[in-house]
């Protein structure tokens, strides 16, 4: 008993220190203490970036052993091979640093105040304010972080590098106001304005699926109307419900409206489901969109159709925005307005990789509800799928 009690003194420093990176600066009695947070600081870089234990080091208030211990290899004396080393952010491997380990993060990464200087960065927008059916999407980002510790550094069916490529990082969560979504529109565009700005190409964990509205009002101040994939049970072009013209079902005829979507451009898979008109897709070919129904997915590889898709794209910027109920249910239930006879997550994987060498200025992956599915499934395939986004970002490389 006395063991455990002093090995339990040695780290509390550790987990002081750790705790107190969660919290705002200032916080309360977690404000930060400058050699505890140098510290945490180190040990967080050195794990993610060399994957190898840091020196020993002390602090008046504990023992260097404590901290070697912390961050031992699982074989006493093995190295990391020499492929992981890298100048960019690297996720841990799970044979070095157990995969419960840390803070909880995109697939482990570094967590980072803002996007400067990264090429990439995973951002989450917990919001459901404009959900129609189930709520919970607002705890999507949290989940989908907690199952992508399984996501591991390098795509073994693709060869796809990223993190040999790209500077990667999790930048956290917009702070949304979950009382006024009107407001946490505004909030949402001023974010991602920023992280445009700095060159950043923005991965994001949803949120309801209201959140791509100002997202791409951010990316398109930039490149102009940008093309898009999306991938959905719905087509979200509802006008208005309940008297708002603003919820997760009118979000890309708000889009059209500002002039948001390059529309011959626009490339929406999975469509079904009953509906409230006996013509719901009319609006959608008005506008110059492609609509993939799910019955012209039903029992086939997707692969000739993104070809046709890759060559409409262009070269143009191009959004993807994929929403997890464009799934079956069977296989994604943690959904708020879940479909029969979806798509497959081997049809998404086909999707997404049937989109690298495009000219990709951000992605989305919206509508993850985890209390409706207590296996983790439909977060851990959101993970992968985000982790499949990032592989065909340009400038990615192949090993």
């Amino acid at each position: 008993m006395g063991q455990r009690v002093g090995e339990w003194v040695r780290m509390r420093p550790v987990l002081w220190a750790a705790c107190s990176q969660l919290l705002p600066q200032g916080a309360g009695l977690c404000a930060p203490k400058p050699a505890l947070t140098t510290l945490v600081t180190t040990l967080v870089t050195t794990s993610h970036h060399s994957l190898r234990p840091p020196a020993p080091l002390a602090t008046s208030s504990s023992s260097p052993s404590a901290f070697a211990a912390f961050l031992r290899p699982l074989v006493p004396g093995s190295r990391a091979p020499t492929r992981w080393s890298s100048r960019f952010n690297v996720p841990p491997s799970a044979l070095l640093v157990a995969r419960p380990v840390g803070v909880c993060s995109m697939m482990r990464l570094p967590l980072q105040a803002s996007a400067e200087g990264l090429d990439a960065a995973f951002v989450g927008v917990p919001l459901d304010t404009g959900t129609s059916n189930r709520p919970g999407a607002r705890f999507g980002p949290r989940q989908i972080r907690a199952e992508s510790a399984m996501v591991r550094r390098c795509n073994g069916s693709t060869g796809a590098a990223p993190f040999d490529s790209l500077r990667v990082a999790d930048i956290g969560d917009v702070n949304v106001n979950l009382y006024n979504l009107p407001d946490s529109c505004r909030l949402i565009r001023e974010s991602y304005q920023g992280i445009v700005a700095s060159g950043c190409v923005p991965l994001t964990l949803g949120g309801d699926h209201t959140i791509t509205y100002p997202i791409l009002q951010a990316l398109a101040a930039k490149h102009g109307p940008v093309a898009l994939v999306h991938v959905d049970a719905h087509t979200d072009t509802g006008d208005t419900a309940l008297g708002e013209k603003i919820y997760h079902g009118s979000t890309f005829r708000r889009c059209v409206e500002e002039g948001l979507l390059d529309c011959g451009r626009v490339v929406q898979i999975g469509i079904r489901g009953s509906s409230y008109d006996p013509d719901p897709n009319k609006y959608c070919r008005e506008q110059g969109f492609r609509v993939v129904p799910a019955e012209e997915c039903w029992m086939k590889s997707l692969e000739p159709l993104m070809r046709e898709v890759r060559a409409q794209m262009g070269d143009k910027p191009m959004y993807i925005s994929f929403d997890i109920d464009g799934l079956d249910p069977a296989y994604a239930p943690g959904t708020g307005t879940p479909e029969i006879a979806g798509l497959t997550p081997a049809q998404a994987l086909e999707i997404i990789r049937g989109c690298r060498g495009l000219n990709i200025v951000g992605c989305d992956l919206v509508e993850v509800a985890p209390m409706y599915d207590a296996s983790g499934n439909t977060a851990l395939l959101g993970a992968n799928l985000l982790f499949e986004m990032l592989c065909v970002l340009p400038g990615v490389k192949t090993l």
